[in-house]
C-alpha cells in the first residue's frame, strides 16, 4: 500500500536491514521502468549509475534495443562489458533520457554533482536530453545544497587567479569556505577525462545556487561546475521505507 509522500513499502515481510548498495540498486531499477525500446539514453557516472547500467544490460541481453552515450570512460567500459550499444553526441542530435546519480538533491531538484569527477561530460549529456532522472539513496536529499563540497572543473593554467575569482563569486553569494585541489587515490592531482583539474569548495549552505552557477560559469579559468540547475526532471530516492519519486514543479 502506498505510504504518504509517495513512499512505498519494500518486500512484504522482509525485515532485514537494507544496505546502501541495495538502496541504490532499487532506485536504479525504478528508473529502468522509464526506459522503452528504441530509446537513446545518457548513461551517468558513479556507483548508483553503475547499477542502472548493469540492470539495463540485463534488459539488452533479453532483447531490448537501446543506444547509450556514456558520461565517462569508466561508464563506457561498463556499458561495453554489459553489451550496451554506444554512440556519441556527434552522431545523434538529442537523447530521450539521461539517468544519473547525484551528490546532493534539493527540493527544486537542483543538484550538486561531480564527486566522481565526470561533471563536465555529465552536464553536456544532461543538457542534450529531453529528460533527466536522478537516482540516489535518500541520504542525498537536502534542504539546501552545499553540505557536499562543490566540485569546480578548472584549467590548471592560472589556477591562483581562477581561485581568486571563485572566492569573489562565493562572496557575492554570501558563502565562503576552503578550496582544495582534488587528489587521486595515488596522492597526485586528480585529472578528469578531459584533462582538467577539480577544485572542491567546502561552502556548507548555498542559498543562491542559481546565481552562483551563473557567476562561476563567467570565470575564464572555470571549465564547468557541479551545480546542475533546472536539468533534472525527476528524482528517484530509495530509503529504508521504500521508494520516493519527486517530479520537478
Amino acid at each position: 500500500m502506498p505510504l504518504p509522500g509517495g513512499i512505498r513499502r519494500g518486500i512484504l515481510g522482509d525485515r532485514r536491514p537494507v544496505t546502501m548498495d541495495e538502496l541504490k540498486r532499487q532506485a536504479a531499477a525504478r528508473a529502468l521502468e522509464q526506459v522503452a525500446d528504441g530509446m537513446k539514453l545518457g548513461l551517468g557516472t558513479g556507483s548508483t549509475a553503475k547499477h542502472f547500467v548493469e540492470l539495463l544490460g540485463e534488459k539488452v541481453r533479453a532483447g531490448m534495443k537501446v543506444v547509450g552515450v556514456p558520461t565517462s570512460e569508466a561508464t563506457r567500459a561498463e556499458a561495453v562489458r554489459c553489451g550496451i550499444a554506444l554512440t556519441t553526441l556527434d552522431d545523434i542530435d538529442r537523447l530521450d533520457l539521461t539517468v544519473d546519480g547525484a551528490d546532493e538533491i534539493d527540493p527544486n531538484l537542483n543538484l550538486i554533482k561531480g564527486g566522481g569527477g565526470a561533471l563536465l561530460r555529465e552536464k553536456i549529456v544532461a543538457a542534450a536530453s529531453d529528460r533527466m532522472i536522478v537516482i540516489a539513496d535518500d541520504s542525498k536529499w537536502v534542504d539546501v545544497l552545499g553540505r557536499f563540497p562543490l566540485p569546480v572543473e578548472v584549467v590548471p593554467f592560472g589556477l591562483a587567479a581562477t581561485r581568486r575569482a571563485m572566492a569573489e563569486a562565493f562572496a557575492k553569494c554570501g558563502v565562503s569556505g576552503q578550496m582544495v585541489v582534488r587528489k587521486g587515490k595515488d596522492g597526485h592531482v586528480f585529472v578528469t577525462d578531459s584533462g582538467h583539474w577539480i577544485v572542491d569548495a567546502h561552502l556548507e549552505r548555498i542559498q543562491e545556487a542559481s546565481r552562483l552557477a551563473l557567476l562561476l560559469s563567467a570565470i575564464p579559468g572555470v571549465v564547468e561546475h557541479g551545480l546542475f540547475i533546472g536539468l533534472a526532471s525527476t528524482a528517484i530516492l530509495a530509503g529504508g521505507q521504500g521508494i520516493r519519486v519527486i517530479e520537478r514543479r
